[in-house]
């Protein structure tokens, strides 16, 4: 690039300052010699510019209609489909009263101190305001602000904003004018008070007496009321918790201010000065509903809704009518709380400072290394060991980090497979403790109860539940070369079992070579139309055995679409929307039905997951809860115990379970209590044996009729399995193999080697840990800590005492160890257990 020439620059400029030279010279010389002309126009000038100012200013400011929306401001209510309140959508921590119902005591200190002449000004005190600017002129910076003007501000801080500049004032004097031309005096004086912020979360004049008096603002007295309008000046300054020194002058300047304007006698003021602020502290908090969880998800939703059509979900008076039911919400989270407690009280056995939660404890290091006090330790320049033994030391510390990491964690959801709707969703134990919602925020590894969507596949192209594989070790040649070893808790027996027995069972060597036949991809693809869809499915052999994370909330919805005949139905949240007049602004019809999976197919896999709870993994909703109505269901169970899931099916409602830890790497360290059947299980059977008696859910409704056979159509059947026992040679030892053998029909009674277990998957590796669900045994379960017989979360038949069991606990998986010791490598690519 060529550089340009100096001179020529240099002789461009001479020429253009010789040409304004001039006009420069001339404005100099009437500066120097006004005319009267010219010192009449430019007088004129100023406030025209001013005006000018002022008028381009004014599109900014709130217009009349949003003031008028202030005036009547109503939160969005959100209400259950039996007409209860669920939740209302405020924008702080406030509780709107009438001015009627404000101590008079708080008008009369606030008018006193903030705004003397509030009742004949019109937004702006002109004399104030004067007196303000000479006051900030000298030096000495003074507010000169009306109550309406503090109103303005308090309504529209985005829109006015509290920077100390000539812009800000206009724009507050414009909206305060306009304030006073849309409310009356009183109206004014009510939103001011219901609209002003106190610290500690608290907005407005009956959440500040709450939290700093503990009383109603119509109950606030002279001395309250002082304190509380002292603090407008400066919240923090003069907080009367933090500074009660200086609150207690405030107070006593705004009592002689209503003295001054003749609000309160002389003799009552000595009397009063001298009496200390007496504060009684407590923090308010927004009471959270009977389903906060379920109130969380849907505020995002509504809030784009009310984008996308002109509303306010905080002034406009929205009226929310939603799926849940307030009952079926009251039976789940009390089922949700008595399990979670029960276990929570094995957990705390289990990861005592004695046990689990010991600095000398490989795990609990690990957690202690995880921690802002290690890492501020080590920065200090300790070493690793003089770093742990410091923070072991600290027995609070200790006993902090082991709450945190070993705190049960559990959720529930329950819709209705007809239509979506959702009916009942339990996001954890406690949502002021654990305000992180599990049931469509956290993702786990399903384990068995993925397993269905196996079934369903095989169902879908032609497989019968009577088809039958040979029970044999499973060799599944993996793309990077590894081995897969899918394991049960016995040994295999080499004799066919049929998908109904394997389900009923969770056989996951049965369920290995049934993959095989479908393929992963089509076990994904059926698995996402059913309702899997927002999480991410492995095409990999292990799928068939949940090792892929998803959510409650996908689990459910999917279990609907084999409840509703295999017909996909999105759930909803939502049924009406309507303004503060009942007027209908929106319906939310139930979505078209997606058929997902074919009504035979859906039919058959609902028959095949009866067994699960009349025989199956899943029978003590049977034996425990006495549940007769028609319901199908899977247990399901990850490795180490670290995931517990149910879920159950019935024609009008499908509700499931999921219990665990937010660190994967906790676990109830009880190979009885960690499984599904036995921690997640109870949670639903509670549910369904509440909504069963209350007649929320009718007993007598059944799936598709079950076909009935007489004694002469099982004779046959009887013979042949008869003969095939009494001759059948001894299994002989076969090889390793991914093809599936068939036979040509089941027995019609389940091997003698299958018994009664909960589902057990194999281990794997601990790069890509696979997933296990360990049997039940045999014979009746170990004695463990019981439970009541009120639905809770233990084995019926045992004693009701509290449960307090220690780690060796006898397991229910007897032999379970042994064999994930000696298992092959896992399956690459198989994510692990998501921590959350």
């Amino acid at each position: 690039m060529k550089r340009p020439d100096l001179s020529v620059v240099r002789d461009y400029c001479k020429e253009l300052l010789a040409r304004v030279r001039p006009f420069g010279a001339e404005a100099l010389h009437r500066l120097r010699h006004p005319t009267w002309r010219g010192l009449a126009i430019a007088l004129a000038a100023v406030p025209a510019i001013v005006l000018l100012y002022v008028l381009i200013l004014i599109p900014f400011t709130p217009s009349i209609g949003d003031i008028r929306k202030a005036k009547v401001e109503q939160p969005a209510q959100v209400l259950s489909a039996d007409g209860k309140l669920l939740a209302e959508f405020k924008p702080s921590n406030r509780e709107w009263v009438k001015l009627a119902d404000i101590s008079p005591h708080v008008v009369d200190a606030l008018i006193s101190t903030e705004d003397h002449r509030f009742y004949q000004h019109y937004g702006l005190d002109w004399r104030r305001t004067a007196s303000a600017a000479l006051h900030t002129f000298s030096g000495e910076r003074q507010g000169g602000s009306t109550i309406t003007q503090q109103l303005a501000r308090n309504l529209y801080p985005d829109e006015i904003g509290r920077a100390p500049t000539l812009t800000r004032k206009i724009k507050e004097a414009i909206t305060a004018l306009k304030i006073e031309a849309v409310y009356s005096k009183e109206e004014i004086l009510e939103t001011y008070l219901n609209t002003v912020p106190f610290l500690y979360n608290a907005y407005g004049i009956e959440m500040a007496a709450r939290t700093y008096f503990d009383k109603s603002a119509d109950q606030l007295t002279v001395l309250e009321s002082a304190t509380l309008t002292g603090m407008l000046k400066g919240n923090s300054y003069y907080n009367p918790v933090i500074n009660p020194e200086r609150a207690l002058q405030r107070r006593n300047t705004v009592l002689e201010q209503m003295v001054k304007y003749g609000k309160l006698n002389q003799a009552t003021f000595e009397s009063l000065k001298r009496r200390p602020l007496r504060v009684d502290f407590e923090r308010q908090t927004e009471p959270p509903g009977p389903a906060p969880h379920f109130a969380q998800q849907l505020r995002k939703w509504l809030i784009a809704w009310a984008d996308r059509n002109d509303y306010n979900i905080y002034s406009d008076g929205l009226v929310v009518r939603t799926t849940i039911d307030s009952r079926l919400q009251t039976m789940a989270t009390q089922a949700v709380v008595l399990q979670g407690n029960q276990l929570q009280s094995i957990a705390n056995a289990a990861w005592g400072t004695r046990s689990g939660c010991s600095g000398d404890k490989d795990l609990f290091r690990t957690f202690m290394r995880e921690t802002p006090d290690y890492r501020a330790a080590r920065d200090s320049g300790l070493p690793d060991e003089d770093a742990l033994k410091r923070l072991a030391s600290d027995r609070d510390f200790v006993q902090q980090l082991c709450a945190d990491k070993t705190r049960v964690q559990a959720d529930f959801m329950a819709l209705d497979p007809r239509n979506g709707q959702i009916k009942a969703w339990v996001g954890s134990r406690d949502f002021s403790v654990d305000p992180f919602d599990h049931v469509q925020q956290a993702r786990r590894q399903p384990g068995s109860t993925f397993k269905p969507f196996v079934y369903g596949a095989a169902f879908e192209q032609g497989d019968k539940p009577e088809d039958t594989f040979d029970d044999k070790p499973v060799e599944i040649q993996l793309a990077g070369g590894e081995i897969w070893r899918p394991t049960d808790e016995d040994e295999p027996s080499g004799r066919p079992i049929s998908l109904r027995d394997a389900l009923a069972y969770s056989r996951n060597r049965i369920t290995a070579q049934l993959m095989q036949t479908v393929g992963p991809a089509k076990v994904a693809r059926v698995a996402r139309a059913m309702g899997v869809r927002d999480s991410k499915l492995d095409p990999v052999p292990s799928l068939a055995l949940g090792t892929s994370p998803v959510t409650l909330k996908e689990m459910v919805s999917a279990y609907g679409t084999i409840a509703n005949n295999g017909a996909y139905i999105e759930p909803v949240m939502v049924t009406r929307i309507e303004d503060r007049n009942g007027n209908v602004l929106a319906e939310f019809a139930p979505q078209s039905s997606e058929q997902a999976l074919s009504v035979d197919a859906a039919q058959t896999l609902q028959d095949v997951m009866r067994d699960v709870i009349n025989r199956g993994t899943g029978s003590s909703i049977r034996s425990r809860f006495g549940i007769r109505a028609d319901v199908a269901g899977k247990t399901g169970t990850t490795q180490d115990n670290a995931d517990g899931w149910f879920i159950m099916m019935h024609p009008q409602l499908v509700a499931g379970a999921w219990v665990g830890f937010n660190d994967s790497r906790v676990t109830l360290r009880s190979d009885y209590w960690g499984q599904g059947a036995h921690s997640a299980l109870p949670i639903v059977g509670d549910f369904f044996q509440r909504s069963l008696r209350s007649r929320l859910v009718d007993p007598r409704v059944r799936f598709v009729k079950e076909e009935k056979k007489g004694l002469l159509d099982l004779l046959p059947e009887k013979i042949h399995t008869w003969f095939q026992q009494l001759f059948a040679p001894a299994p002989k030892p076969q090889p390793s193999t991914t093809e599936a053998r068939r036979a040509p029909r089941r027995p019609s009674t389940p091997p003698a080697d299958i018994q009664p277990r909960t589902d057990v998957q194999p281990p794997q590796a601990a790069s890509a840990p696979v997933l296990a669900e360990p049997p039940l045994l045999p014979v009746l379960p170990p004695k463990a800590p019981a439970a009541p017989q009120n639905g809770g979360g233990f084995p019926e038949g045992e004693p009701a005492s509290a449960p307090t069991p220690t780690p060796d606990v006898p397991s229910a998986d007897t032999g379970a160890t042994e064999s994930a010791q000696s298992a092959a490598p896992a399956t690459s690519g198989v994510a692990p257990s998501d921590g959350n």
